[in-house]
């Protein structure tokens, strides 16, 4: 599937914990392509399919819009969510109608939940090394 730079284009850029997606909304039938593969080869479960298709869902705007997308950074379930952030992000530009709907849902805000730092005198961010009385 290869698409030319005439074509305009929706962009969105996501972030999820330390996962950033680019997402292109192109006018097309609903096929999502994310790191040039489909998003069935790329997600193993449904409910991250699930979480990449709420946008659509929730804007009415269900086999629409063709999705490129390219992630990285992080795991499967905060690549999902950068794409959803993403992708909320693109469908503002194609109409400024969808943000009531989407700022409802919470799909514009950046989900701010990072990982804590390891703190000096202790194994990770809270563990600490096991208590002996002795």
């Amino acid at each position: 599937m290869t698409y030319q730079s005439a074509i305009p284009y929706f962009y969105g850029t996501g972030r999820r914990k330390s996962s950033v997606s680019r997402v292109r909304l192109i006018p097309g039938s609903g096929a999502i392509t994310i790191n040039k593969r489909e998003i069935d080869d790329y997600f193993g479960l449904d409910t991250l399919k699930l979480v990449v298709r709420q946008p659509f869902g929730i804007t009415n705007t269900i086999g629409k819009f063709d999705v490129i997308c390219t992630v990285v950074g992080g795991g499967v379930s905060g690549q999902a969510g950068a794409i959803r952030h993403g992708i909320a992000r693109a469908l503002l530009q194609a109409s400024d109608e969808y943000r009531p709907i989407l700022k409802k849902a919470g799909f514009l805000t950046r989900d701010p939940r990072m990982k804590e730092r390891k703190k000096y005198g202790l194994k990770a961010a809270r563990r600490a090394s096991q208590f002996s009385k002795r």
